[in-house]
């Protein structure tokens, strides 16, 4: 009788969706389909790690996997962290959160579920997708990668040549969202973040925790927009953009051709420090289900584009920039992947 086929599980909890995704022991995908829910961070941490549970067993049931096959999950979460396992005060969750002991609530569903322990390794969720990504862009090679995915945040990673996140002393490695933009270069005045700092961070410039402020600010240039006269809430409006872009519309495609100019210009300074083989742009926006093929295209030309001018001559023709292939499951099959990485 052939043994059923071991699976490592895991889970992405961003600030408004949580995501699952699985790797067979060898590394391979279970599915490639997304599977989805609201975090629901509003309800409280015992509702978040309700839902991650039940996104697990969801996913189990539906590619017909049983727990006693299951011999590890991942947990990928926004940083920073106290220490590990526990949640600093973050940018895009609520404020209560911070000193929530993730690791140790989540464990413990985890074992009440499958009936047994089961190994659970926890990491920054920007860190986890950069894992998947750069399994999938180096292709067997030994090569670094550096990973952008812009979404609620903007997560950044840097995979060494083996396949492992930069993690630094702290667990805040790689925390590059908070970086301050270059807002010279931008043409714009400082934006607020929800980390609380006030010198106009990279992350304002370049996702959808700053695209309220973008869209008002370019609302400004084009006044007979539907949007400036339209009743809809902020939020509402900058929910709105990534639609309109798909078709056409010129003030959501200038407003995502400025955000991929602020990413390029951000890729160009981390490659100084990092000097990585690829930059891999990833997060909803190029994801194949949510835009169109010439959206992504556009946006990963401007991005390499930018990024041109401040690289050093060997890099320009040695860093390859390409568009991650998983779109917005990098961060939870990263997840799985470091959770069977460290199982060895």
């Amino acid at each position: 009788m052939t043994s059923p086929r071991l699976v490592y599980i895991g889970t992405d909890s961003g600030a408004t969706t949580s995501k699952t995704g699985g790797v067979w022991a060898d590394g391979s995908m279970v599915s490639m389909k997304l599977m989805q829910s609201s975090t629901n961070s509003q309800a409280g941490t015992e509702a978040v790690v309700r839902g991650w549970v039940k996104g697990v067993v969801d996913f189990l049931a539906q590619n017909e996997i049983g727990w006693a096959q299951v011999r590890g999950v991942g947990l990928a979460i926004p940083g920073p962290y106290q220490r590990y396992g526990v949640l600093g005060r973050t940018a895009n969750l609520p404020a209560g959160f911070d000193g929530w002991n993730f690791h140790d609530d989540y464990s413990r569903a985890l074992s009440a579920a499958a009936g047994r322990a089961v190994p659970l390794v926890v990491g920054n969720d920007g860190k986890f997708g950069g894992v998947a990504e750069a399994k999938l862009v180096r292709a067997g090679k030994k090569s670094s990668v550096l990973m952008l995915a812009p979404g609620s945040g903007l997560g950044c990673a840097y995979i060494d040549q083996n396949g492992l996140p930069l993690d630094g002393e702290t667990l805040a490695g790689m925390e590059a969202a908070h970086m301050p933009a270059p807002l010279q270069l931008l043409g714009m005045r400082p934006l607020p973040c929800g980390c609380g700092r006030s010198w106009g961070c990279m992350e304002a410039y370049t996702t959808l925790s700053g695209m309220p402020h973008l869209v008002e600010e370019m609302l400004r240039r084009h006044p007979d927009h539907e949007l400036a006269k339209s009743a809809l809430s902020p939020k509402e409006k900058a929910m709105s953009i990534r639609g309109l872009a798909q078709k056409g519309d010129p003030l959501a495609v200038e407003i995502f051709d400025f955000q991929a100019r602020a990413l390029g210009i951000h890729a160009a300074s981390l490659c100084l420090a990092l000097d990585p083989g690829f930059v891999v742009v990833g997060g909803g926006l190029m994801d194949h289900e949510s835009t169109t093929p010439e959206f992504r295209e556009r946006y990963i030309n401007i991005v390499r584009e930018s990024a041109m001018p401040f690289l050093w001559p060997a890099q320009r023709s040695t860093i390859k920039f390409a568009a991650s292939e998983l779109g917005e499951l990098s961060q939870s099959i990263g997840a799985a992947l470091v959770a069977l990485y460290t199982s060895k």
